[in-house]
């Protein structure tokens, strides 16, 4: 008889500075490249700033197999709500658990700072993505282009 393999547990803690080699490679993964130096700028940025949190699945300790970026949306149009800016699992590790582990900390965060909703905005190509929010209980609001220009 085969032993079923055991995962090993997995714990969501805040993102750490020794943790910047690791959140460059994922955010390659992801599909956007950076060094660790612009990982290292952007983390301190968001470290210091209390609307913004970086969480990151660990396993064996130590780890890192994942991370999640919330920030908290405030308009004119519509109540405060956090939104899911950035999630990524590595491909090594999809669907063991971890991209939950994190959206999950990720809604705890919102609602401790008393935000009634959240949100992400995911690319039109990336459709196991839609299914596993659609699986977390996320539902499509909209559809809509993005517009970037540079100065």
């Amino acid at each position: 008889m085969t032993t079923p393999a055991i995962s090993p547990a997995i714990e969501v803690r805040p993102a750490e500075e020794r943790d910047i080699a690791v959140l460059a490679r994922l955010a390659g993964e992801l599909g956007y490249p950076s060094t660790p130096e612009q990982i290292r700028e952007r983390l301190t940025n968001i470290m210091a700033a209390p609307h913004q949190a970086t969480f990151v699945a660990v396993i064996n300790g130590n780890t890192v197999i994942g991370w999640i970026h919330l920030s908290e949306a405030r308009s004119l149009d519509t109540e405060p709500r956090a939104e899911i800016t950035g999630l990524v699992v590595d491909s090594d590790f999809r669907s063991g658990g971890a991209g939950r582990l994190l959206v999950e900390r990720g809604e705890e965060w919102t609602r401790q700072r008393g935000l009634a909703a959240i949100g992400v905005r995911s690319n039109i190509i990336r459709e196991r993505a839609h299914a596993f929010y659609e699986r977390l209980g996320y539902a499509v609001t909209k559809t809509q282009k993005v517009f970037r220009k540079t100065i």
